[in-house]
């Protein structure tokens, strides 16, 4: 599937820097407070694991267009965090590029050259199948919020839905855009389609809203497009609890998480790792 706009396999795509940004220092999730991050053993507080995701997508959706928030798809592993100001260098290069499809490796780096996050972004020639969305039945979310645990997660394979319209008229999205500097056409304007990295902050929002966290860290995502949500459309975000398992002193819960818009269209789909339980510095 050869795509004119994009170089030969094996060549480099125009590398895309920015400035890391931590949003989410006053949030919920205090691993993004410097004073927390640093009980846990980090230098400060972690900028957010979707931020880096998006800082990523950027390169891939302007090599890729919209057809790629249509059908494409994109891992990303979180290795190692970004701190707030720090130089973040996505690079992207052409590792495959045939009848099947293209697809980009894609890191991001630091300044101290270390990847602090890795993956493979493509756009097949073929879309994948839909997911099946009785798997995701729309429950109501839990009022409060229980307190996470390895039996509360156990208890709920299932998780409450979230319901919102995608909006990108407010000041709030244009700040968006703008912190992960996304500067696609697309993702502006009255006909704006929402962006992916939009799209894998409501993904990971589905825990967050169903149990009360401690400290929590994004791990990894596997993200797959199945359609372009446009502005207005209502849509809402379902998940269900796939495996938890413990690592290194880490508790990680693992999910499958899919966005519908208009009820009952797929617009994006994620597996999707966090750990909700993070070992102490002095374990």
């Amino acid at each position: 599937m050869a795509t004119s706009a994009l170089p030969p396999s094996g060549s480099a795509l125009p590398e895309f820097r920015i400035r890391a940004h931590n949003a989410s220092v006053h949030s919920e999730n205090k691993i993004h407070d410097d004073t927390v991050a640093q009980q846990y053993g980090f230098r400060g507080g972690l900028v957010p694991g979707v931020t880096v995701y998006a800082y990523m997508a950027v390169p891939v959706v302007r090599a890729f267009g919209p057809d790629w928030l249509e059908r494409g798809a994109m891992s990303v592993r979180l290795l190692k965090p970004f701190y707030e100001g720090e130089e973040a260098l996505v690079r992207a290069t052409v590792v495959e590029d045939g009848p099947d499809g293209v697809t980009l490796e894609v890191v991001a780096i630091n300044p101290a050259a270390e990847t602090c996050a890795a993956g493979r972004a493509t756009l097949p020639a073929v879309a994948s199948p839909a997911p099946d969305i009785s798997r995701f039945p729309a429950v109501p979310r839990p009022s409060p919020r229980p307190p996470v645990s390895y039996e509360e997660l156990a208890a709920r394979e299932i998780l409450g839905c979230i319901d919102e319209v995608f909006d990108p008229s407010t000041g709030e999205a244009a700040q968006y855009l703008a912190e992960v500097g996304d500067d696609y056409p697309a993702h502006f304007g009255a006909d704006a389609i929402a962006s992916s990295g939009y799209l894998i902050r409501r993904a990971n929002s589905a825990l967050a809203l169903n149990v009360a966290l401690n400290p929590w860290i994004h791990v990894s995502s596997e993200v797959t497009h199945h359609s372009h949500l446009h502005a207005g459309e209502p849509f809402s975000t379902h998940a269900r609890i796939t495996e938890l398992f413990e690592r290194k002193g880490h508790k990680f819960v693992r999910m499958d998480v899919l966005i519908l818009a208009s009820g009952d269209r797929p617009v994006m789909f994620v597996d999707h790792t966090a750990i909700y339980d993070v070992r102490g510095a002095d374990a």
